[in-house]
């Protein structure tokens, strides 16, 4: 039961019988007529701007439209008032019939909120996609968190969803974790590590240079790199995402995919996308204009291949070889959403750390341009994490080896914690975490909060159970029981925004909402043993 879908429609058909009636003209669209929770909760139960989007197509004045359509509403048995609202916002009040029904349906629908009529998509959603050169830190947990929290809110609202973890093992910097390893193997058999600057220096690389101590002895001692560096690229890699998995587990975040960058580079498939783009006539030899601003890395004072970008909605060109005829970082982007295109999903959603924003026109122009405008891509920027250390900020390197790391918070606060806290702020806001306001017992912290009032809920039902009570639709009289079904009357919608705008903290921010009615419903209960 979406009590707001109902009402929407019960507008609408009011709408086409003022139509037909003649009191509005034919042929207007309501497409964009909605019924909304109004601002203000004492101006009622719902709020529909009808009249102000269909007054200029109309010819009429707002509130002439409004005062129609309210009396219209209010003869229907499930509105007990219509009161047309400054320049023409029409405010709905329900019979009280209405909530016991609502809740009663509730009961009786352990799926309640999930949508029943949706065109199902095969979407992919990437997240974390972290290099594979140490254990995911705290700032890697918020997008860990909000990846898997919209990857499950997809699938909740009907989605085949695949969770997907892109590997980064195919540049330089899985060069320098073998060196490092390398470094660690050489004080595992005795020799003192040469940590020089420019090398990962974290403690734990110890165990890893430990078990490959273990698994080839001595035969790479003091050999030169290239006896070596290739096969101790994969045994780091390997290591790293070993701990990476464990990281996610940590967090009850479990992938279907992970994605070998190094494999689009081994199977020609960069080759096998950039001719796509080729093909479309989106590649050409060229040379770039000095950028303005911060020179990226990209950048070349000479001819290089180039992507026709700017014919789908990017700024400028991108270069995709350099001169040297080597790929640039671009290509092998290009190369793995194209073979997520391949795979047949129907849309495509990254998850980035903000310090990529400058990637997001590029990369939608790229699907735009493989996908023929057919694959959407989403990408969502999660702002920073900041921490708080002896009441002052501290800074997060892994090169330094002094950086948190999402094992550190899982360990101090739990993983159910932590995911939580991490949804209490919009993705592209900055996020300070508070180690000990998210153990506080009190209002102040919406996980207590939230957990308080499920413990309460739980405690209710075992006593129920015990004095052998059923659960029966109650009938909702009291202003503090209204409150309550009409936050749960708005759990349907939540759940269709959320996934529609692809924003999992309406549901965490929701669910703080229905905590603070519910415990208000309770400390009433405290002075009135009937509720």
């Amino acid at each position: 039961m979406n009590l707001f879908s109902e009402m929407r429609a019960l507008v609408l058909r009011q709408l086409a019988a003022m139509t037909e009636a003649g009191e509005l003209p034919a042929g207007l669209s309501f497409d964009n007529v909605t019924v909304e929770p109004p601002r203000d909760r004492a101006h009622g139960d719902m709020a529909t701007n009808a009249a102000m989007v269909l007054a200029r197509p109309a010819g009429k004045k707002p509130r002439d439209i409004a005062g129609v359509l309210a009396d219209r509403l209010a003869a229907d048995a499930q509105v007990a008032r219509a009161e047309v609202a400054g320049p023409g916002f029409l405010n709905l009040t329900l019979a009280p019939g209405v909530w016991a029904e609502l809740t009663g349906a509730i009961l009786s629908a352990p799926d309640y909120g999930r949508p029943k009529e949706v065109e199902a998509q095969k979407i992919n959603v990437e997240f974390v996609s972290t290099n594979p050169t140490g254990p995911l830190h705290v700032g890697h947990t918020r997008g860990a968190v909000f990846g898997d929290a919209l990857a499950a809110l997809l699938e909740y609202a009907g989605h085949d969803v695949t969770r997907e973890y892109y590997i980064n093992d195919g540049g330089a910097q899985v060069d320098v974790l073998a060196r490092s390893v390398y470094e660690r193997y050489r004080e595992a058999l005795g020799q003192a590590p040469e940590i020089v600057e420019g090398l990962y220096p974290g403690d734990y690389l110890v165990p890893v240079g430990q078990a490959l101590a273990d698994a080839v002895g001595d035969k790479w001692l003091d050999q030169p790199e290239e006896v070596w560096l290739a096969e101790l690229r994969e045994f780091a890699t390997d290591a790293m995402m070993r701990l990476i998995r464990a990281d996610l587990a940590a967090l009850g975040i479990e992938m279907d995919v992970f994605f070998s960058e190094k494999s689009l580079y081994d199977t020609g498939r960069i080759e096998a996308a950039i001719e796509a783009l080729r093909e479309k006539g989106l590649i050409y030899k060229g040379v770039l204009e000095p950028p303005k601003g911060k020179m990226p890395d990209d950048w070349e004072p000479r001819e290089q291949t180039l992507f026709r970008s700017t014919a789908h909605g990017d700024d400028v060109d991108r270069p995709i070889m350099k001169s040297d005829g080597s790929w640039t970082y671009f290509a092998p982007d290009i190369a793995y959403h194209f073979d997520k295109i391949s795979r047949g999903f129907d849309a495509l959603i990254d998850v980035f750390g903000a310090d990529h924003g400058g990637y997001v026109k590029r990369m939608k122009a790229a699907v735009s341009a493989l996908s023929d405008g057919r694959v959407p891509l989403d990408i969502k920027l999660t702002q920073l994490v900041r921490l708080f250390k002896n009441g002052e900020p501290f800074k997060m390197s892994k090169r330094a080896g002094n950086f948190v790391t999402l094992r550190d918070v899982v360990d101090q606060v739990g993983p159910d914690v932590t995911r939580f806290v991490m949804l209490t702020r919009k993705n592209d806001a900055p996020l300070d975490f508070d180690f000990a306001k998210v153990l506080e017992q009190s209002r102040d912290n919406p996980v207590f909060y939230v957990q308080y009032a499920h413990a309460r809920i739980r405690s209710v039902s075992r006593k129920a159970a015990a004095l052998g009570i059923t659960p029966g639709a109650p009938a909702v009289e009291d202003p503090a029981e209204i409150q309550l079904a009409r936050k749960l009357a708005e759990w349907p919608r939540i759940v269709e925004i959320a996934a529609r705008n692809h924003e999992p903290h309406r549901v965490a921010f929701y669910l703080y909402e229905l905590a603070g009615e519910f415990h208000a419903l309770w400390n009433k209960g405290n002075d009135n043993p009937a509720l």
